[in-house]
């Protein structure tokens, strides 16, 4: 017997017929001998509903309240799916995030989980019932609701089965697994097995959107072994797993790529100490991220170009900050597009082989794609480059690096 978390998505619980369909997954683990905690998000479409019901009520409404709005789409899918599961005679008990309760810190909209009281918990899988939690929620110290940011539910799953001391978290998705790239770019794209938690990270935060970024960070934290796979076909998925459970570690393990970037170049910043301090300052107090940067000085040493990258929804933003900075600053010019991407080449075995970096750079030469700013780390590299060569990038790298699934005889 395993004690298991499965947490189901929007789209798995889309309606009553897909709630039903996860009722029999998790009565399937419950007649194998697991005790079953199910985490599941709003039905989908229901949070995109809730949060354009705010914005119409006004513009800067109150994040306490904004909270107390989109929390309520997993209450509804917390108390269908108990109820589907009655229906099929598997005893069940729903806890929305304060019943459990799941506290948090106070920043409403984006709040962080602090620490999980599974006492309730305990007690109802020791009574031979499953525990159906909402995703996504939790309680801050003055007793509100609070809500934990997009994607959320990953995160909730992986934290109750940290706290439980679980076997596994199981994710199910609308795909069935963890892919060498984007399938629908790259038709030869293979399924992993198994992927190391600190590649996860990576493909997450570098635009792969199969699980959230945090979650994955909680699970490598914890030692959580997590597991994504489809919740409409009963297939095998992906294991997300410490570097010692892979026998043998691939050089790469997949091509990542994220379309949301805007790079920004300013042109003939005095070059003296303190100054690029000055520049990202500004930035940071208004939360913006800031993450490639690349710093070049003139000849006679007087003045230097600094390029770096941003959110794309927050281009505008940082460009005004800047340019209403330009004479504090003294830079001469500023540039700037949204027409750019990020694409990255992740593998834990980077740490081992020389030559990723090099091979990457002939790859994308060779395709005439120029290269506009570098970054690397100790399993990863990524470049940006003009938007329109994305997918001729990602495919070209994709064979480069031996990715692509062998082709049927």
């Amino acid at each position: 017997m395993a004690r298991i978390v499965k947490k189901f998505g929007g789209t798995s619980v889309g309606d009553v017929d897909r709630i039903r369909n996860v009722a029999n997954r998790v009565k399937k683990a419950v007649d194998e001998g697991h005790e079953v905690v199910v985490v599941v998000s709003a039905m989908s479409g229901t949070t995109n509903q809730l949060v354009d019901f705010c914005r119409a009520a006004a513009p800067m409404h109150d994040a306490r309240e904004y909270d107390t709005v989109v929390a309520a789409g997993e209450q509804i899918t917390i108390g269908l799916l108990s109820i589907c599961l009655q229906e099929m005679e598997v005893p069940a008990r729903s806890f929305l995030g304060w019943q459990v309760p799941i506290h948090t810190n106070d920043v409403h909209g984006a709040a962080r989980i602090e620490s999980i009281e599974t006492e309730k918990l305990e007690e109802c899988l020791k009574g031979g019932r499953v525990a159906v939690v909402a995703g996504f929620q939790g309680i801050a110290d003055d007793g509100r609701i609070t809500t934990l940011g997009r994607g959320g539910s990953d995160t909730s799953a992986v934290a109750l089965a940290a706290a439980l001391k679980a076997d596994q978290c199981d994710i199910y998705t609308d795909v069935d697994g963890v892919y060498t790239t984007d399938p629908r770019i790259v038709p030869k794209a293979r399924k992993l097995d198994k992927i190391t938690y600190e590649e996860m990270l990576e493909m997450a935060s570098l635009g792969a959107k199969v699980l959230q970024t945090r979650s994955v960070a909680m699970a490598m934290t914890h030692g959580v072994r997590t597991q994504v796979l489809s919740s409409f076909e009963d297939l095998p998925g992906t294991l997300v797993v410490g570097e010692d459970e892979i026998v043998e570690q691939e050089v790469v393990s997949g091509i990542a790529y994220s379309r949301g970037e805007a790079k920004i170049t300013v042109v003939g910043l005095e070059d003296r100490p303190g100054q690029v301090s000055h520049l990202f300052a500004p930035l940071a107090e208004e939360n913006i991220n800031v993450d490639m940067i690349v710093q070049s000085a003139s000849e006679d040493g007087t003045s230097t170009d600094v390029t770096f990258t941003v959110p794309e929804d927050d281009l505008r933003k940082a460009v005004k900050i800047l340019q209403d900075r330009k004479d504090e600053l003294k830079y001469r010019d500023l540039v700037y597009t949204g027409d750019v991407v990020k694409v990255s080449v992740v593998g834990v075995g980077m740490r081992s082989h020389a030559g990723v970096a090099s091979k990457m750079f002939d790859t994308l030469a060779e395709k005439g794609i120029n290269i506009q700013v570098i970054s690397t780390s100790e399993i990863k590299v990524s470049v940006i480059i003009d938007a329109e060569y994305t997918e001729l990038a990602v495919r070209a790298l994709h064979t480069a690096y031996g990715l692509d699934a062998p082709t049927d005889a």
